[in-house]
């Protein structure tokens, strides 16, 4: 198959600069700062079953674009969580409990991020609720379930089931371990943000390239934070930022567009279900408001071509397995790429090295399946 006309109609929904950019070590690590960062990787790398996600190049799709190196860091490879989100929830268990064996955890969950809490709760012999909206797959609650915890389904959305989540904490002195950040609640968020820096201690240490660009996924923006605060600790250099939202949900790019953050209505959820967030959290904000080059937005319409591809070898020489929310990192480098414009404006040449998260791999099985099968039909019929 011809990789080029496979993917030539690829496009971006939006391209935003941001013209407030400042990349400022000293300020991002006030927001998350060197200790916690350093001391979630020495907690973090001593756990069973530890070991760096691959970093794996895209070689094909590097010649296809014509650009130095494009690296994908594998996290569907984390621990057996399949996600980024392992580094996170499980690492604040670990740090709020202290060792207490008596104390109750709880959360809420739109997947990723309660599996990560209730693994680390049963890593630790604690016991954990974890809160869900209506709008969860069944197979993600059950892959909570697996790790032991209670799972409550709220109905309406999720912030139906964060304020049912504070609630019940509150009546029953649980302790709460969100990774969204507000004016009132900081450390917890911190914790999981510093446990996702590991993804660039790792990267650093995996190549001897100098890393030009970074594409980053963004929900309410703690993972992309967390690693831009990996970037002002680890990298020597700084490359540029580029932020990556579904179009219909790009509270991101609102914000910096705004100067402020801003909260948005969507009108359709996202299949990228973790990046279908409305408003960004406090500290991601902070950070990422003067952090960031560039905000892309994408359609929903080529998660399930980019899913399938990266599976049938298309991009490397490697089967990789790549969810939802993993497709975005390739599409909108390939969509940036098409666009003559955008690609100068990124600075994207032959001498490129980039790196792309791919966050989690089937954590949902059935919809994996669902979308791997629609893209290779689609597959198929472009041969």
């Amino acid at each position: 198959m011809n990789l080029k006309n496979k993917t030539k109609n690829w496009k971006l929904s939006n391209f935003f600069v941001n013209k407030r950019y400042n990349f400022n070590r000293k300020r991002i690590l006030s927001y998350l700062p060197k200790s916690l960062i350093d001391q979630a990787y020495v907690e973090i790398s001593k756990w069973r079953g530890y070991k760096k996600t691959p970093l794996i190049k895209l070689n094909r799709l590097s010649k296809n674009l014509k650009v130095g190196n494009i690296y994908y860091k594998d996290e569907s490879k984390r621990f057996h969580l399949k996600s980024f989100k392992a580094l996170g929830g499980a690492y604040a268990v670990k740090v709020i409990s202290k060792g207490e064996k008596k104390i109750i955890v709880s959360t809420a969950t739109a997947g990723n991020h309660g599996r990560s809490v209730a693994w680390g709760a049963k890593r630790l012999g604690l016991k954990s609720k974890v809160f869900i909206s209506q709008h969860v797959s069944n197979e993600r609650a059950n892959s909570i379930k697996e790790q032991g915890a209670e799972v409550i389904r709220v109905k309406g959305n999720y912030e139906k089931s964060l304020k049912e989540c504070i609630k019940q904490s509150k009546l029953n002195n649980w302790k709460i371990i969100q990774d969204v950040s507000t004016k009132n609640y900081k450390f917890v968020p911190k914790l999981t943000m510093a446990g996702y820096s590991l993804i660039i201690k790792e990267t650093s240490n995996q190549t001897n390239q100098y890393i030009t660009h970074i594409f980053l996924q963004a929900g309410v923006g703690g993972m992309a934070a967390g690693l831009v605060a990996g970037v002002a600790r680890y990298f020597k250099r700084i490359p540029k930022i580029i932020i990556i939202e579904p179009e219909n949900a790009a509270c991101v790019l609102k914000s910096l567009d705004n100067g402020k953050m801003t909260k948005i209505k969507i009108k359709k959820e996202s299949i990228m279900g973790g990046m279908s967030c409305n408003e960004m959290s406090v500290i991601p904000w902070n950070i990422l408001k003067k952090a960031t080059n560039f905000c892309l937005t994408i359609k929903d319409n080529r998660v399930p071509d980019a899913i399938t591809m990266l599976a049938k070898k298309t991009f490397s020489d490697k089967k990789i397995v790549g969810g939802e929310c993993s497709a975005p990192s390739v599409i909108s480098l390939i969509s940036s790429c098409n666009n003559k414009f955008i690609k100068k404006r990124l600075e994207i040449n032959d001498k490129s090295n980039i790196l792309l998260i791919g966050c989690e791999g089937n954590v949902d099985k059935k919809l994996y399946n669902k979308l791997y099968l629609k893209g290779l039909r689609n597959y198929k019929n472009e041969k």
